[in-house]
């Protein structure tokens, strides 16, 4: 099959599993990242057939939704890929970026790296930030019926893996624990540069939110 067709056929299988997902984590995000990781590769030396499957597939089975179990989604673009008779060399570095692209904690240490992966991580990371960033935070807070704020609860930026993975924290603390330090995170030049204005809008918002919090405006 043609690298065109299987790319058509990717994105009809992640619309169909996605159909009924978490607003921030649904088809629309898959293209933002898909289209974001287009961008920068322009830039990168990369194979962009794995970067375009690899933003496709990054979310097929995110962990969040499936009890914590971080093998299912490589699993599953393992086996559609496998479907399609794609070449095992393009299947594994697949399944590899899929395994490795989500943030786990500060204190996580990646165990995989290539740059396609690095491409797919700040197309990924650039969408948890700026406006879309905000409306994802609070959506999936809603989500999972946590507070908006507690000043009781701070932000706890040591978190090991297993404590970032069952944080009942409210949706706030999530900009502090993960989302202000996305920006010096970045793999490339591209995703450095449009981190940099996105996170100066979350900068504003929540210096908004503190002041609106407290009655001051």
């Amino acid at each position: 099959m043609e690298q065109d067709a299987i790319i058509e056929k990717t994105v009809e299988y992640v619309k169909a599993v996605l159909v009924d997902a978490e607003g921030g984590h649904d088809w629309w995000h898959v293209y933002r990242v898909w289209r974001l990781a287009h961008q920068i590769a322009r830039t990168e030396d990369v194979d962009g057939f794995i970067v375009e499957l690899g933003a496709l597939l990054h979310d097929v089975a995110d962990s969040k939704f499936h009890e914590g179990d971080e093998e299912i989604g490589p699993r599953k673009a393992r086996a559609f890929l496998h479907s399609l008779q794609v070449d095992e060399r393009v299947v594994a570095h697949v399944e590899k970026i899929v395994a490795n692209i989500s943030f786990k904690g500060g204190n996580h240490v990646q165990a995989f790296r290539s740059p396609e992966l690095d491409v797919i991580q700040d197309a990924d990371r650039l969408d948890a930030l700026g406006a879309i960033g905000i409306a994802r935070t609070f959506n999936y807070g809603g989500h999972k019926n946590r507070e908006i704020c507690n000043p009781a609860i701070q932000p706890n930026l040591n978190m090991t893996k297993e404590e970032y993975k069952n944080s009942q924290a409210p949706s706030l603390n999530h900009f502090y624990e993960k989302l202000l330090l996305l920006k010096d995170r970045m793999n490339t030049r591209t995703g450095h540069t449009l981190a940099k204005q996105r996170h100066a809008f979350m900068e504003q918002f929540l210096d908004e939110f503190h002041q609106e919090w407290k009655g001051i405006r």
